[in-house]
């Protein structure tokens, strides 16, 4: 498993003219029915001229993804979820202090593994944690509004 680093990781700001032109493109990708098929054909290229290649469906639907999210102006990364966090890229992931993230690995809330003398943390199990975390959230979040609306404190 990589550990992610600068070098490795790739943050892409789009300009308006590449937030313009994702728009675009997402609207007319949009517009095929990918259905169920395992693979599209793409053709790579200007015109006739260009070369046919087959990729997995999964793959264009992500990349719809990737292009709505340009469309809007918003920054891109693309992690595998195998990808391996630094305590503090965990950290910023979930918008804590890293030694609150260390607390939760030493709590056993976090699964991670040792390199060294230093902690590393699945990117997977780091979203298992965050959503399992925000549903406990939202749960407070809704009984603590229907006791406001039983006292009628105007909520």
């Amino acid at each position: 498993m990589a550990t992610l680093t600068p070098e490795n990781i790739e943050t892409i700001t789009p300009t308006e003219a590449e937030a313009r032109l994702a728009r675009e493109s997402s609207r007319l990708f949009a517009s095929c029915k990918l259905g169920k098929r395992a693979s599209v054909r793409l053709r790579l290229g200007d015109g006739d001229e260009g070369e046919a290649v087959a990729v997995p469906t999964s793959a264009v639907r992500l990349f719809l993804h990737l292009l709505e999210e340009m469309s809007h102006g918003n920054a891109i990364t693309l992690i595998p979820t195998l990808a391996e966090l630094t305590t503090q890229q965990a950290a910023d992931l979930l918008n804590v202090s890293r030694p609150y993230v260390v607390k939760l690995i030493d709590e056993g809330r976090i699964p991670s593994r040792t390199v060294g003398k230093y902690r590393r943390v699945r990117l997977d199990d780091l979203l298992a944690y965050k959503r399992k975390d925000d549903a406990a959230r939202a749960k407070v979040i809704d009984q603590l509004t229907a006791e406001a609306q039983e006292l009628e404190m105007g909520y």
